[in-house]
């Protein structure tokens, strides 16, 4: 398929992130052999991205998905936050749809799999800049989807979780109270915190304290 070259004497300005720099210089030679396409920059993280993105304004950038430190999704969401125009094409080892999903909504056009992009970069990085896209648009709503799908999903068990553990503490509670019940009101204070779980705290160690109250029991008795 060939794609209409841009305006004459308009070259795209290209900043390629990967975290694999011999990955990242084969898209520059790919792109070097491309009379419109100039890469002004290879990065190999999400904070040089940034940096380099500010410096440069890349037309395009080709950004990695996955590397140490800041992702290139974050990466992404701040290169677009602070140049709009700026066009972003994930690379990934893999297709994932939920990948995709959180590419979109971080402000890129698409994802590219790097075992495809050595081949499809360049005309890839045309459609990014002319803004066209780059998958279906059923596609790209069936990601989305099921990405707020699992969001829920997963506020829907960290919310059970949370309950789980406040009941297992109440009931806790509650078995402690039981066994206070069936003290006589005879029984020291500290009998009482010990059946609730109360522990020797620092503070507790002084008159009235865990140290002073066995010394009291354990003293031997006078007749």
């Amino acid at each position: 398929m060939v794609h209409p070259m841009p305006a004459e004497g308009k070259t795209i300005k290209v900043l390629i992130v990967d975290d694999q720099r011999t990955f990242g210089e084969a898209l520059q030679l790919a792109l070097a052999k491309e009379k419109d396409l100039r890469v002004v920059d290879v990065v190999t993280d999400g904070p040089a991205a940034v940096e380099a993105a500010t410096e440069f304004k890349p037309d395009v950038v080709l950004m990695d998905a996955a590397m140490p430190g800041m992702s290139g999704i974050e990466a992404t969401r701040r290169i677009k936050d602070a140049d709009p125009d700026a066009q972003v094409l994930i690379l990934s080892g893999y297709e994932d749809e939920l990948l995709l999903a959180r590419a979109v909504q971080a402000g890129a056009v698409g994802l590219l799999r790097k075992t495809e992009a050595v081949t499809n970069v360049a005309d890839s990085v045309r459609l990014a800049h002319r803004g066209e896209p780059l998958h279906d648009e059923k596609e790209i709503e069936g990601a989305l989807r099921r990405l707020r799908h699992r969001r829920e999903r997963d506020a829907t068990v960290e919310k059970l979780v949370g309950l789980a553990a406040q009941l297992d503490v109440r009931q806790r509670l509650h078995r402690g109270l039981e066994r206070v019940d069936r003290l006589d009101h005879r029984t020291h204070p500290l009998d009482v915190a010990l059946v609730l779980g109360a522990e020797d705290r620092p503070e507790d160690r002084g008159e009235h304290g865990v140290g002073s109250y066995l010394s009291t029991r354990l003293a031997p008795v006078r007749s």
